[in-house]
């Protein structure tokens, strides 16, 4: 039984596991999105979004706590930079899982992790999507008006005369 068990062991022992979540969070955070398995993106999720909340407060305290679990320099500087500019206003949910379906080889479940606020394709469907004025299904109905129109117009001109 794992009553009170919440740690996903993705099959690996802490250190491996750990190795495993820093490499990917690394990897996540310098490419913006990965494509890895539903269970290891469920757990990358767990351990990586405490440390982007982290990057928000820009202090060498909160660099080294970050720098203890990812161990790289390049990761850290795009973190607590690129990445900490972006989700300031944010309040938690940094990441997104998208199922992608069955790998060939092992039939296993992949998933598309990646950053929201690092995704244009999202913000400019909202935006086009407000864009466009109504149409209606009527195409006749703006000739009808100015057909209506016309009339008039020219009954005001025998009235002028």
């Amino acid at each position: 039984m794992r009553h009170g068990d919440k740690i996903k062991n993705l099959s690996r022992t802490k250190a491996h596991r750990d190795a495993l979540l820093s490499n990917l969070t690394c990897q996540l955070i310098q490419h913006k999105r990965i494509v890895t398995t539903l269970a290891k993106a469920k757990a990358l999720r767990v351990y990586a979004e405490p440390l982007i909340t982290k990057a928000k407060e820009n202090s060498t305290h909160q660099r080294r706590i970050v720098f203890g679990y990812l161990q790289d320099k390049e990761a850290i500087k795009e973190l607590f930079g690129a990445v900490a500019e972006k989700v300031a206003g944010r309040p938690g949910g940094y990441t997104r899982i998208i199922k992608l379906g069955a790998r060939v080889g092992d039939n296993a479940e992949t998933a598309m992790i990646e950053l929201v606020d690092f995704n244009e394709i999202y913000g400019k469907t909202a935006e086009s999507k407000a864009e466009p004025a109504k149409r209606t299904r009527r195409a006749g109905g703006a000739k009808k008006k100015a057909s209506d129109e016309a009339p008039a117009a020219g009954e005001e001109t025998k009235a002028a005369e």
